[in-house]
């Protein structure tokens, strides 16, 4: 059943003499989509669509983004208002039951978080099997990808109601414990027990550094809130293809943790360090690399800047950018890698090329200073922006199956040899 409205609007496409109308679908901030799932079969023609930047592979009531404006909402609440006003565990609730959670509601879903939290003791001995050098991301999906063998009852993760909602809490309560697991193997220290009577976000960060530092647990909860979902962006999409085929939950955000681990998605603020880090290997000298990014002749391009979707100002980084100064202050660091962002930000901001091209800085700019401040790892960057996501995913997973969306299979324009005789290897 469409979740869109469907008007009496039609578009017509002619094909050769023929002329096809389809139903036109709006969605709530009259947005509209052309419906063509009978276009093949009532013209012989597929779209090409390249990337998928034009087509609309689902209707979604999570969340809505307006590129143009800069707005980014979760089921109409927008992402300024969650992150200044609810908790990660609220907007956890909020994904996945489109409604903010009553008092009782969010109680009863933290004791459900707590209750599961413990990891399995074998994922221990996977992360000590795999060789020194493996990146974190890898790391998580191979343990993302073990849990449907720790708890085989989830493997129809769509059973029933019992069944999908443990599957979740399960996943979304052992996520904060894989990452800390992950972190502490790739840095060759003794792994440490979650606690059952933290906090979601309190927990994590004793379980990562055997300490809990109230100061900077606000600025990781919002942190987390920002990342936690995006729309129909490559990894969400994957979650949706791959589950459509039915498989487990497990299995299904195991593929998303993959399709977020490439540079062009998941890893931007890792680029986005490493940048800071070698301009400052270089001198410090932000003039000369505002300059090497203006110039177009220079292959040099300035991470962290603009966005594939906002046209405007990330409205995530207007909300993470006042955390960076929050968390060094509190954690009483210096960081001339901080100092060389603050300058690009500063002097980007004043500079016609920049802002006439609306490169301004999105929250990969921001979020991994602050991962840096806390003592976090680069290569562990991409780990902490899936933690973020998970319930995105999740919520994501769980409409796809609501609305009962087929198996995913796209179509291909083929443009390979045509139909040829087989030679003989005698005669190659």
């Amino acid at each position: 059943m469409s979740l869109a409205t469907e008007l009496n609007e039609t578009v017509n496409i002619q094909t050769g003499e023929q002329n096809s109308s389809y139903p036109v679908v709006t969605g709530t901030y009259n947005e509209k989509g052309i419906t063509i799932d009978k276009l093949r079969d009532t013209t012989g023609y597929v779209t090409l669509d390249v990337g998928f930047k034009n087509t609309g592979s689902t209707e979604s009531t999570i969340t809505f983004i307006d590129g143009e404006a800069g707005i980014l909402e979760h089921s109409g609440y927008r992402i300024e208002e969650l992150a200044s006003k609810s908790s990660f565990e609220e907007v956890m609730w909020l994904l996945l039951h489109g409604e903010l959670p009553s008092e009782a509601e969010l109680a009863g879903f933290s004791k459900q978080l707590k209750a599961h939290r413990a990891l399995p003791v074998g994922v221990k001995g996977i992360l000590d099997a795999l060789p020194d050098q493996t990146h974190p991301m890898g790391m998580l999906a191979v343990v993302l990808n073990s849990l449907s063998g720790f708890y085989p009852a989830y493997d129809d993760s769509w059973k029933s109601e019992e069944v999908k909602w443990n599957t979740i809490y399960t996943l979304l309560a052992n996520m904060p414990g894989i990452t800390a697991y992950i972190y502490r193997r790739s840095q060759k220290l003794p792994y440490i027990d979650a606690d059952p009577s933290l906090g979601y976000v309190e927990n994590f960060l004793h379980m990562m550094f055997g300490k809990v530092d109230e100061r900077v647990v606000e600025a990781l909860d919002r942190l987390l809130i920002l990342h936690a979902d995006h729309e129909q962006n490559c990894s969400a999409s994957t979650v949706r293809f791959v589950g459509s085929s039915r498989v487990n939950l497990f299995a299904a955000v195991a593929a998303g943790s993959n399709a977020l681990w490439g540079p062009l998605h998941g890893g931007a603020n890792q680029a986005v360090l490493e940048m800071l880090e070698a301009i400052q290997l270089d001198g410090g000298n932000v003039d000369k690399y505002i300059a090497k990014a203006k110039d177009k002749a220079d292959p040099f391009r300035l991470m962290g800047f603009g966005h594939r979707v906002y046209k405007n100002f990330d409205p995530r980084a207007a909300v993470i950018k006042k955390y960076v100064d929050q968390v060094l202050d509190t954690l009483e660091k210096e960081d001339p890698v901080v100092d060389i962002a603050k300058g690009l930000e500063r002097e980007a901001l004043k500079d016609e090329y920049f802002s006439s091209r609306k490169l301004f800085p999105n929250v990969d700019f921001y979020s991994g200073i602050i991962y840096r401040a806390l003592g976090i790892p680069v290569s562990l960057f991409t780990v902490m922006f899936a933690l973020g996501r998970m319930p995105g995913w999740i919520a994501q997973w769980k409409e796809m199956r609501q609305n009962g969306e087929p198996i995913g299979r796209p179509r291909q324009i083929y443009t390979g040899a045509a139909t040829r005789a087989y030679v003989p290897m005698s005669e190659r």
